[in-house]
């Protein structure tokens, strides 16, 4: 009985650990910042980060991965600042839809903490984290949100994105 407590209790403890962990990384600056920057622009269409299937994807869970490479970083920061437009398949489910731009009304700083706080709500550890420097190099780099839409097919032929 003594072993079986023991082995019990460390299992606690390890589950602790991992959600003590997951509360730190939503609790640093780009978190709690992110956290009140997506609830104000984003999160009125896209929710707590469901979506609605067929009309707005889902983002939670998909950030992270999205951003494992500098193509698909590069995508992210482009959605955020040129919005995007167009049919698109994500996880098989077709979606029409319009996403606004917020390269007017949100600062590189602003957007970095977004995707930041977005990268965290996923598997990938540690979360990626972007940048105000790197969203403002994104910047001088205007696109239509037809073309984001047309970036994002041409990520998901190379490499399908999730």
């Amino acid at each position: 009985m003594g072993i079986a407590t023991g082995r019990i209790a460390s299992v606690l403890r390890g589950g602790c650990m991992l959600a003590a962990m997951a509360l730190l990384a939503a609790c640093t600056r780009h978190g709690q910042e992110g956290y009140a920057r997506y609830r104000t622009n984003c999160g009125i269409c896209h929710h707590g980060g469901e979506g609605l299937k067929g009309e707005i994807p889902p983002i939670t869970g998909r950030v992270d991965r999205i951003a494992t490479s500098p193509e698909g970083r590069q995508y992210l920061m482009h959605v955020l600042l040129n919005g995007l437009n167009g049919p698109l398949k994500i996880d098989g489910v077709p979606y029409n839809f319009f996403m606004p731009s917020f390269r007017a009304h949100l600062s590189d700083e602003e957007i970095a903490s977004i995707l930041s706080y977005l990268a965290t709500r996923g598997d990938t550890h540690p979360a990626p984290v972007f940048t105000a420097a790197e969203v403002a190099r994104e910047r001088t780099h205007p696109l239509s949100s037809s073309m984001v839409a047309d970036e994002r097919r041409r990520l998901d032929a190379i490499h399908p994105l999730p």
